[in-house]
């Protein structure tokens, strides 16, 4: 669905209200409206309060892709992580937004000239009267307020919410039963271990940055003592797991590299592959710092990023973006080694979203599953698309834990 939003305020801070329209983004039919006053407030916040009631109209329709059309340049680069949230105002609306943003299955926001996004111009205006104490009874919307004809709002019957309905029943089945029903086998049938692609999930060994506690996505920061001995375990481990191991595969990141070569000295010497779909998280602006010193310097964008993964740290990549590039890298070996065992030597954000999306898990399993240095964790991937997730952050061979 198509959400066009708009707030203001008459003073800046002054009488506000926000507005929002909701339509079919094939045939532009009106499916809901929202004005509301929300008192004495800025711009900027009536802008986030438009957003925010333009979201759940969408919700409560059963949306599950959004494009959010504002031609509030500040709200949409901050959405979408760009720019950093200054402003202390606009930190929980910008967290509850971003909470918003988590119950879709895409969100895309786009700034449009504010001649595009006249409709929710029109109800803001009205909800601005309504603030000052002059309500109209409903917005006036009229040429040349807006680009086309005003439309009526879609009947309760109607196609465009008929069909609204049936995608959010499929969404919600396919959230229940943690599958997507029309691809994906459920079955407690025992399956034949030698027809899946096994993967053995290593998170590279102890660096500087993790003893303590920072953020380290790009930057390449190589292995302490510590971690080059805890990559020998891991390789003796792997060893005893995996009698043949066809490939080691491994983000390009020295830390990386240089444990998944003792990997592979241990298991006869397959060929290490880089792949730079296994690459880290670009934290962007938050990169070697403390969760502490982010708190402090970010702490708006910091709520808004733990409340969505389709958020960005500033000028960073979210967990949706590295999710789609690991779920390719996973599918390529699921295709090149039918029957065979890879070792895949990566970093924790790209490993807890392979195994978010392994269990059908929901994204609160990013935050509740903790992964060592070292730690493997294993699972088959079946021809059909089938999944056994076998072991979860395995620290048997450490002796350091």
């Amino acid at each position: 669905m198509v959400v066009e939003a708009d707030g203001g305020s008459r003073g800046n801070p002054g009488p506000a209200g926000c507005g929002a329209v909701v339509r079919d983004p094939e045939t532009g039919e009106v499916l809901a409206e929202r004005s509301e006053a929300i008192g004495t407030a800025t711009n900027n916040v009536a802008e986030y309060r438009g957003l925010i009631a333009g979201l759940e109209a969408a919700a409560e329709l059963g949306a599950t892709e959004v494009e959010a059309r504002m031609d509030s340049k500040l709200v949409v680069e901050q959405m979408c992580g760009r720019w950093q949230i200054k402003h202390p105002g606009l930190r929980p609306l910008a967290a509850q937004a971003a909470g918003l943003v988590g119950r879709f299955a895409g969100v895309r926001f786009t700034w449009v000239p504010r001649e595009r996004n006249r409709h929710a111009d029109a109800l803001a205006n009205a909800a601005m009267d309504a603030a000052a104490g002059r309500a109209p009874a409903r917005p006036t919307v009229e040429s040349p307020r807006i680009v086309e004809p005003p439309r009526e709002v879609a009947a309760a019957d109607s196609a465009a919410r008929a069909a609204a309905r049936e995608v959010a029943a499929r969404a919600a089945t396919g959230r229940a039963t943690g599958t997507d029903p029309a691809t994906t086998p459920a079955s407690w049938e025992p399956r034949p271990t030698e027809t899946a692609t096994r993967l053995i999930l290593v998170r590279h060994g102890e660096t500087g940055r993790t003893v303590q506690k920072r953020y380290s996505g790009r930057d390449d920061v190589p292995l302490t003592d510590q971690g080059r001995a805890q990559a020998r375990a891991t390789a003796a481990r792997i060893a005893a797991l995996a009698p043949s191991v066809a490939a080691v595969v491994s983000s390009p990141l020295s830390r990386c590299t240089a444990t998944a070569e003792t990997i592979a000295a241990a298991v006869g010497n397959p060929p290490v592959r880089p792949d730079d779909d296994l690459i880290e998280c670009d934290f962007g602006a938050w990169e070697g710092r403390t969760f502490a010193e982010v708190r402090e310097g970010w702490s708006g964008e910091l709520d808004a990023w733990l409340a969505s993964t389709r958020i960005a740290p500033p000028q960073g990549e979210s967990f949706v973006a590295v999710a789609e590039r690991t779920g390719r890298a996973v599918e390529r070996l699921r295709t090149a080694y039918p029957g065979e065992t890879v070792v895949v030597v990566s970093h924790v954000s790209p490993i807890k979203l392979v195994l978010r999306d392994a269990l059908a898990a929901g994204d609160a399993f990013l935050h509740r599953l903790y992964l060592d240095t070292a730690g493997v964790s294993v699972l088959d991937l079946y021809p059909d698309g089938g999944v056994a997730v076998r072991s979860v952050n395995d620290t048997a061979h450490l002796t350091d834990r």
